[in-house]
């Protein structure tokens, strides 16, 4: 039992991700709700990396170590910028004639690689401190929609696909208890703040990389910017304000 309540915490922020793709059912202008939507996403993404990933990563490595941390974290975060450049590069080239769809599949890869740390900390978290463990499977939730529907929305809208959309954004929401699975099973033993530390500034900048080099161009792509301003704005604050109640 006090393997499982971890791992079900993990598996209702994962599966908080698909409330993001249910925004394929909205009805409305096409052009806006791709842009308003990849925007929000970004905005949102961006906050996670800033206000979330970073400080965590920080503070894992204060306890730790106190010689070279920001040094570490950049690192880190660097390689994590990389890391889009290489997914891009092994991305079928039949893709190409798609940026839309590319694109989702593009941010479900990114997520993926962010929800198996992220379910790692949340599983040992939990396994810890039930209390903190839920504070912080509240706080995944939370991001994970926006999540889904940065995935979804450019999925269903490229191939007017909604079974493809939603099992695309509900392989990434599973990334999240896998990360527990993993956890449980082999690396308990041999994870440690340092690791973990590394692990979120990576993400961090492979979430920074997707917010601002894919999600928020792809959105500026469609006319009238205003509306892409407010939602990436919107993102942002919404963002800011879980954070600062978290």
């Amino acid at each position: 039992m006090n393997n499982f309540l971890p791992f079900l915490m993990c598996l209702f922020a994962g599966l908080s991700t698909l409330i993001g793709g249910l925004f394929i059912y909205i009805k409305g202008n096409k052009e806006n709700i791709i842009k308003c939507s990849l925007a929000f996403a970004s905005g949102v993404m961006l906050s996670v990396s800033i206000f979330d990933l970073i400080p965590e990563s920080l503070t894992m490595f204060q306890s730790t170590s106190k010689n070279s941390i920001f040094l570490n974290i950049t690192i880190f975060i660097i390689i994590g910028l990389i890391i889009p450049l290489f997914i891009d590069k092994i991305l079928p080239s039949k893709l190409e004639n798609n940026k839309l769809y590319k694109l989702g599949i593009f941010t479900m890869i990114a997520i993926i690689m962010h929800n198996i740390p992220e379910g790692i900390a949340t599983y040992l978290s939990a396994e810890t401190n039930i209390q903190l463990g839920i504070s912080i499977a509240l706080a995944i939730s939370a991001h994970n929609i926006p999540e889904g529907i940065s995935i979804a929305i450019p999925v269903y809208y490229a191939t007017k696909n909604k079974k493809k959309a939603l099992g695309l954004t509900f392989l990434s929401g599973m990334s999240e208890p896998l990360g527990a699975i993993l956890a449980f099973l082999f690396l308990k033993p041999v994870i440690n703040n340092t690791i973990m530390g590394a692990l979120f500034a990576l993400i961090a900048g492979i979430m920074t990389y997707i917010s601002l080099i894919e999600l928020l161009p792809n959105a500026l792509h469609f006319k009238e910017k205003k509306k892409t301003i407010i939602s990436f704005l919107i993102g942002i604050t919404i963002m800011y304000v879980n954070h600062l109640l978290s």
